[in-house]
């Protein structure tokens, strides 16, 4: 986008306001509290008396590399920072996609315009890297995360270098995980793969019906299905919050399911029968956050991936599958967060585009 937006004056500060833009940095640095280390500038080797400070964009990191980490860093963030009487800023150098652009203290103005209008990269996209992992294991396993890449608009198929930035990925791993060390991160990564995380009285109304399911040869009608909830309840010997809280999570399965029913996202005669995809898909979050804060490396990140994604064509027989599994999980646990309606909407918006679009791992991978 920055290239294409090069060679217009007009087109510069947009582009630059909707890009991810990272900058290099120590990670003794990056790990000093109250540290922010200054932007630096260097020569460009086209013209060696031109000082330009030097941000990278997605998909164009250098491989991972355990002591130096890359930060994200906003257009509001880069001018503040900004080196005095440097006026040229350098974007992808030694890449394909390398443009130098003119950053005086007019056209900086200009950005910071364009940051307060646009508010930043947007989310809601699919965004694949050309050199990422496209086909096989490793893509699929991936692919599983991608709920939460395009909640954010953040590229789905990367193991590498950054997940959101380095500070940004240590921040989102300590809260809300409490992950803060190898130990953890591997401890919360067991407990995703357990499916232990997803919520075990969803999971358990779930298991419940699937079951009667089995025996009838049919779904069950919303009746039968409540009453033996309740007996499976009496027969454990639950108190009654929670049996209460077993009815509330049937209301709930059903009020959602038919609501992705009248949406087209749930067929007439389907039903979701485990939440699993909910902690197969955060988990590969959590493995691409951890890889980003340098708590495991490439090689261990890849083979939590590659377990994931044996875990969860254990448990579903489709992306789409997956994917209803995964979005009715996520708007059952925001219900009571949801009353406008927005987190439903956009899970259903979530879904829509990895079933629908085209350019979706989901319609170019095999399960």
């Amino acid at each position: 986008m920055l290239l294409e937006a090069a060679g217009d004056r007009k087109a510069v500060p947009a582009a630059l306001a909707t890009s991810r833009l990272f900058v290099l940095v120590a990670r003794l640095h990056a790990d000093t509290p109250g540290f922010v280390p200054p932007l630096s500038a260097q020569a460009d080797p086209a013209e060696p008396g031109r000082m330009c400070v030097t941000v990278l964009t997605s998909g164009m990191l250098p491989p991972w590399h355990p002591d130096w980490v890359f930060e994200a860093i906003g257009v509001d963030e880069l001018v503040r920072r900004w080196p005095v009487k440097v006026r040229w800023l350098r974007v992808n150098p030694g890449t394909p996609y390398a443009v130098t652009l003119e950053a005086g203290a007019g056209r900086r103005r200009a950005w910071l315009k364009a940051h307060a209008r646009a508010g930043g990269p947007p989310g809601g996209l699919l965004v694949t890297h050309g050199a990422g992992p496209l086909h096989g294991p490793v893509a699929h396993g991936l692919a599983l995360g991608a709920h939460l890449a395009v909640h954010n608009g953040l590229v789905w198929n990367d193991l590498g270098a950054a997940y959101e930035g380095y500070t940004t990925d240590r921040a989102r791993l300590r809260r809300p995980w409490g992950v803060l060390n190898r130990a953890a991160y591997r401890e919360t990564l067991e407990a995703l793969l357990a499916t232990r995380l997803v919520g075990r009285t969803y999971e358990s109304v779930l298991r419940i019906r699937r079951a009667l399911a089995g025996r009838l040869g049919r779904t069950p009608t919303v009746a039968e299905w409540s009453a033996a909830v309740t007996a499976e309840m009496t027969r454990r010997q639950s108190t009654a919050a929670e049996t209460a809280e077993a009815h509330e999570a049937l209301r709930l399965a059903v009020t959602y399911e038919d609501r992705f029913r009248a949406d087209g996202a749930l067929g007439p005669g389907e039903r979701v029968d485990t939440l699993a995809a909910f902690d197969y898909g955060r988990a590969v979050n959590v493995v691409r956050l951890a890889l980003g804060a340098r708590l495991c490396d490439p090689y261990e990140a890849e083979q939590a991936v590659l377990r994931i994604g044996a875990l969860a064509k254990q448990a579903y027989g489709s992306w789409a599958r997956f994917s209803l599994g995964y979005s009715l999980t996520r708007v059952m646990h925001f219900d009571e967060d949801d009353a406008s309606g927005v987190k439903y909407e956009e899970s259903l918006a979530q879904h829509r585009i990895l079933t629908q679009d085209p350019d979706s791992p989901y319609r170019n991978l095999a399960w």
